[in-house]
């Protein structure tokens, strides 16, 4: 059954930044990520925006960071790069494609997919694992719904809505299947349903 369209509003990035805590973090991966797309879709320019509302700190990929000080970046390369690129939800969902691009390139990335083979669902199923491998906070649960469907939950997820929508694109496509339609229903400020289709 699928979901109805998301009616909460999402929440902004002053109400993350004070729901988040220093114990929630991300890896430094992310913030290199971020930067590299920014600079790929807006310059150079883009690029040092991003790294300047993070704090201007060096990131090395597998340690640890404050996630807000991945949002404040996130929501700093939506706005610089939205007027040129379709808005701010069509940047976030190029975003989180190129996280999971950046992700499944790790060493742990490779493992993930040398394990699932060409299944999407044992990617996706895989998924939850890797966050955690990944991010500190939240947890998410992915359920099979038929042969080309399932469901993530995610619950206490600071990231976009219409980030994490290009993640999971992302990792679908991995696989080789085509036709992906993910769509988000937000349940409440950090917590979101996602349902996830392809041909």
């Amino acid at each position: 059954m699928p979901l109805p369209t998301t009616s909460i509003p999402a929440p902004g990035l002053e109400h993350l930044l004070s729901l988040a805590t220093p114990a929630d973090t991300a890896r430094g991966m992310f913030f290199n990520g971020l930067f590299d797309a920014a600079r790929a879709l807006g310059g150079e320019e883009a690029r040092a925006k991003c790294i300047t509302a993070a704090g201007e700190k060096k990131y090395v990929d597998f340690r640890s960071y404050p996630v807000g000080d991945l949002l404040k970046a996130i929501y700093t390369a939506a706005d610089v790069l939205g007027p040129r690129l379709g808005g701010r939800d069509a940047v976030l969902r190029r975003l989180g494609r190129r996280a999971t691009e950046d992700f499944l390139n790790s060493t742990v990335g490779k493992t993930m997919v040398a394990l699932a083979g060409n299944d999407p669902h044992r990617l996706l199923s895989a998924f939850p694992n890797a966050c955690r491998a990944a991010l500190s906070y939240g947890e998410r649960t992915v359920e099979r719904l038929g042969d080309k469907q399932a469901r993530m939950l995610a619950r206490r997820d600071f990231l976009p809505m219409n980030y994490i929508e290009g993640t999971l694109t992302a990792v679908v496509e991995r696989s080789g299947v085509s036709g992906v339609q993910v769509r988000g229903h937000r349940i409440s400020p950090l917590d979101v349903d996602y349902d996830i289709n392809w041909s």
